[in-house]
């Protein structure tokens, strides 16, 4: 069970870093613009929330390669708990893919760690 809590973990570090590159250096190129939707105009005069939005990201995956690094099931079921509120929020605001792309992932690798 450990090695599956941790490849989990690992899982939502790693969604989490595609984020952060997507929202802090492909937010405004076609890549970008395709995954979230939006037009050439809108990605430019919202780059600098978006690069914000990625550095946060950034310190989500930071957080989960800290406890990945460390055994530490605190820092993991912490900073999992934050993707979960946060897959939650971007769900009731945003979008509800939103959901199945970060939440659900977090909430799953927060059982492993619990069960491991």
């Amino acid at each position: 069970m450990d090695v599956l809590a941790n490849v989990l973990v690992g899982l939502v570090a790693a969604l989490h870093l595609c984020f952060l590159v997507l929202e802090m250096f492909l937010w405004t190129r076609p890549a970008g613009r395709s995954v979230f939707g939006t037009t050439p105009e809108f990605a430019e005069s919202t780059r600098a929330l978006a690069a914000n939005q990625g550095l946060y990201n950034g310190f989500l995956v930071a957080g989960l390669v800290w406890g990945l690094a460390t055994d530490g099931r605190d820092p993991e079921l912490f900073f999992l708990s934050c993707v979960v509120v946060a897959g939650l929020f971007g769900a009731a605001t945003v979008s509800t893919r939103i959901l199945l792309v970060q939440a659900v992932p977090a909430l799953l690798a927060i059982g492993a760690v619990l069960l491991a």
